[in-house]
């Protein structure tokens, strides 16, 4: 048997493992963004009782540490009450708290509680990647899209309008979900700002979500349908990456195959490999379009993993293959944005689909960070600041 040592597909050109090149990396890294975490909060939460030794410890819990303490923000980035400075940060923490467009088990409205809550575990240091996030980029959390419960439609404004603002903004929207139905006013709000320029959007899901209609009403199973219906969305832009299983409605079927969407399996994507497959996205996301939406449903993960969603499908993704298929596709598109949802905390255990949609979010900044998407250094040319109301139109 060959060992990894002899085998060239584990050598890197320098001959360095992965392991020896994040050591080296860590050493350039500033460490300005932590003494300024430090210093303010000795300045706004006193310095220590007399007894503690590590004088960079305050009397008042602020900042990073210790992880089981704070109030929950996204990775405890600052709260920022006044969303009309958002766009003075890189990225932007939206939640959407929303879970009418739930066709069975409800509680995604909590999503974003649980994302942040188990956020607090992480740290803004990813040693493989050796990227520090708190070092490298600006984040903020702007809070909760106020929802109202029972009414889809009148939510679906409250989240296009949000959107859009941040969007338009310069800021990099990622959205805590709430349940898939935010897919369709997500896009809607993007839409908007985009003039006569076009999104392609990769969807990350067990199930295919284009349906017209379910139960009477424009629930979860119905995003892409919808969103696809807009000009700046097309349909032969849609990529649907790991869909499966006992739980793809015929009716959302027809329609991909009607609208000619882009899907690939869990097998296809196993078969082809993980390289293949980012391809076979890229290509079709990218093609006539300027941007990319990365819209991640975390049941395309296998239900061992993620128990706390609403519709677990056993057979997805192992997630160090999810993770890997959203690094490759976020290094290669010029991504304008993303959203995570159907993370459902009453059916969690031990917060492991929250944790996962964590790290989901993580990588995705990383990445970003590592293909000079991030920080921005001024707003993308396909953002245009004068809103478009008028972009919902029938499909042709």
């Amino acid at each position: 048997m060959t060992s990894n040592s002899e085998n060239p597909l584990f050598q890197s050109p320098d001959g360095q493992s992965e392991a020896q090149r994040a050591l080296a990396r860590e050493a350039q890294l500033p460490l300005t963004g932590w003494q300024q975490e430090v210093s303010k909060g000795l300045e706004f939460g006193l310095e220590g009782a007399a007894s503690i030794r590590d004088r960079s410890i305050p009397t008042f819990s602020r900042g990073e540490l210790p992880h089981y303490a704070g109030i929950n923000t996204f990775m405890k980035a600052p709260y920022l009450e006044d969303v009309r400075k958002v766009g003075e940060y890189d990225v932007a923490i939206v939640g959407v708290p929303h879970d009418s467009g739930t066709t069975y088990r409800p509680g995604t409205r909590f999503g974003p509680q649980g994302i942040r809550r188990i956020s607090a575990l992480y740290t803004p240091y990813n040693f493989e990647l050796g990227i520090d996030l708190r070092e490298q980029i600006t984040l903020c959390d702007v809070g909760d899209i106020f929802t109202i419960p029972a009414n889809n439609e009148k939510s679906f404004d409250q989240i296009s309008k949000g959107v859009a603002h941040v969007f338009a903004s310069g800021a990099f929207p990622i959205l805590l979900g709430g349940d898939h139905s935010i897919g369709f006013p997500t896009v809607r709000g993007i839409c908007r700002h985009l003039g006569d320029k076009k999104v392609g959007i990769i969807h990350f899901d067990r199930h295919v979500d284009t349906q017209e209609t379910d139960l009477d009403e424009r629930m979860h199973t119905c995003p892409w349908f919808h969103a696809t219906n807009m000009a700046n969305a097309p349909a032969k832009n849609l990529v649907q990456l790991g869909i499966g299983g006992w739980q793809v409605p015929r009716q959302g079927v027809k329609v991909c195959r009607e609208r000619a969407t882009n899907i690939l399996t869990v097998t296809d994507i196993t078969e082809m490999g993980l390289d293949a497959a980012a391809d076979y996205a890229l290509e079709r996301a990218m093609d006539g379009t300027d941007c990319v939406w990365i819209s991640f449903d975390i049941d395309c993960i296998d239900a061992g993993f993620v128990p706390g969603t609403g519709w677990p499908e056993p057979g997805g993704l192992l997630p160090r293959e999810a993770l890997g298929l959203l690094a490759r596709i976020v290094r290669r598109a010029p991504i304008c944005g993303m959203e995570i949802v159907e993370v459902s905390p009453p059916y969690d255990i031990s917060d492991m689909t929250s944790l996962m949609a964590t790290r989901v979010i993580c990588d995705a900044m990383a990445n970003l960070v590592l293909s000079g998407q991030l920080p921005r250094k001024g707003k993308p040319s396909y953002i245009h600041a004068e809103a478009n109301m008028n972009v919902d139109m029938p499909w042709e």
